[in-house]
This record gives structure tokens, sequence and C-alpha cells, in this order.
């Protein structure tokens, strides 16, 4: 009789000490999923980034890097538990719906166009006019690699095309449907022109070979936003992680972290999240 007493105070016992333990997982050591954009990753910028945030919560952060339609898409279907994006009308319509919570800005940078470094378009004559470049692309017939995955960088270029009332025809406009860091590769090999952030540009700059031809313009400014996935909507999302994420990349600690990231010494984002937003 004791001998069973006991084996049921024991069970309950071990019962009630693994309650904690969980929690502490979900808190602690557990695995967040994020999507995000390629640059973040092909720039260099997360692995720099999320070491820093794993370290002081314990929490695992993996990442899914694609386009931000993509992006969105697998925070939409509860695919993963954050999103890290940049294309705001995209952004405010996925937190309208219903799908994201909390949206915080986080950092800027910019697109570039970069092209052989001979320039035979002379895009270089357009000066800061990103439209005037690209209409000296389409005029003389040079080659321009599009993303064409629908990414932060794909909807940009096509609305330039869209504002421009022009886009290259035929063989001289190749839609990849690739990552920024293989388009370059490729307009690289082809010795054609194309859009990129400037952080992946520097990243891959000794590789490519290719030059900046055209930069400055404000129409080329690219904000960056981080959403938590609506736990409303997809139960199993880890929110309270989510969220210790977004605190920690606007947090005062998490913006010297983006500010002082640099590529050949030269900064590539710019943290611009609102004090106590």
């Amino acid at each position: 009789m004791h001998a069973r007493i006991r084996r049921k105070f024991l069970g309950l016992l071990a019962a009630i000490l693994m309650v904690p333990s969980w929690g502490w997982a979900q808190e602690g050591n557990d695995v967040l999923k994020m999507s995000t954009t390629t640059s973040t990753e092909n720039s260099g910028l997360l692995a720099y980034l999320l070491p820093q945030f794993e370290s002081e919560t314990g929490i695992k952060v993996q990442v899914i890097a694609v386009g931000t339609g993509k992006a969105l898409e697998l925070a939409k279907n509860g695919d993963v538990d954050v999103t890290l994006v940049h294309a705001r009308e995209s952004e405010d319509k996925f937190v309208q719906e219903g799908y994201g919570v909390n949206r915080r800005d986080v950092m800027y940078n910019d697109f570039i166009l970069v092209g052989p470094k001979g320039d035979p378009a002379g895009v270089r004559k357009a000066g800061k006019d990103v439209l005037k470049g690209l209409q000296r692309i389409v005029e003389t017939k040079s080659k321009f690699i599009s993303r064409g995955d629908n990414s932060g960088t794909d909807l940009m270029e096509q609305g330039y095309w869209k504002q421009l009332g022009a886009k290259p025809s035929g063989s001289a406009y190749v839609s990849a449907g690739l990552g920024m860091g293989e388009v370059l590769n490729m307009a690289a090999q082809m010795q054609a022109y194309t859009l990129t952030d400037r952080a992946t540009y520097l990243a891959y700059r000794a590789k490519t070979g290719l030059a900046i031809v055209l930069e400055g313009d404000p129409k080329m400014f690219n904000p960056y936003g981080i959403i938590a996935v609506n736990p409303a909507k997809h139960k199993h999302a880890k929110y309270r992680a989510a969220m210790r994420l977004i605190d920690w990349m606007t947090s005062p600690a998490g913006q010297q972290k983006i500010k002082s990231f640099t590529i050949d010494g030269q900064q590539v984002f710019y943290p611009n999240a609102e004090p106590g937003k």
C-alpha cells in the first residue's frame, strides 16, 4: 500500500517538475521560424545579428530566405512565426487582412542600378534619375536581368517600368526567377544591367565585377519592416518568441548592432525603429 502511494507521489512530482521545464523551453531553447528576403541573408546581415539574439535569449532562429512575396505567403500560411521584408504596400495589406500583428520599422537601405564597368547604355549620363537611366537601357536595347520572383526588388523594378511606360523587350529582358545574389552573377556573366539592393551588391562585388551606374534617386529608398504572425489566425505561431525578436531588433542594442554591420568598411543598413513602437 505504502509502495503504491509512493509511486503515485513520485509520478505526480515528476509531472509537476515537467511543467516549468516545458514553459522554459517555449520561452528559451526554442526554434523560431522567420521568413525574410534574400538581401538580409546574402548580405551577411543575419549571420551577424542573430548569434547575439540567440545567445541572449536561448531562442534559435531558423531563417527561410526568399523573395518578399514568398516570405509573406509563408507567414500568411502559418509556416513561419515572424517575417522581415521590404515592400510596405504588401506589408500593410498583410496586416490589414489580419495575418500579421505589431509591424515595426527596422531599418532601410537603398536600391542601385549596376552593370558592366564600360556602361554601354550610358546609364551614368542620367545622373541620379532612375527612370532616365532605365530609359537609356530600353533605347539602346541593352540586356537587363530581372529578379522576376515577386520579391520586394522585383516589385520596385516593375513599378519603375510602369512609371516609365516602357521596358526592354525580347531577348534584351531576362526574367530570372532567382534571388539577388544569383541575378548579380547572371548579370556579370551576360554583361547586363540589373536593379539590386546595395548590401547584396557589395557582398558580391568582388565576385561579379559589376559597377554602380546609377544611385541616389529618392525613389530608390528601401525600408524594411518586421511583423509577427497573428496567433489568432495560427494558434501554433510562437508569438511570444516572435515578439522577443521584434523587440530586440528594434531596441537600442539591436539598432546599434544593425548600424555597426559593414561590408568592406561601408555601412549598408541604417536603423530607423521608432522608440516605443
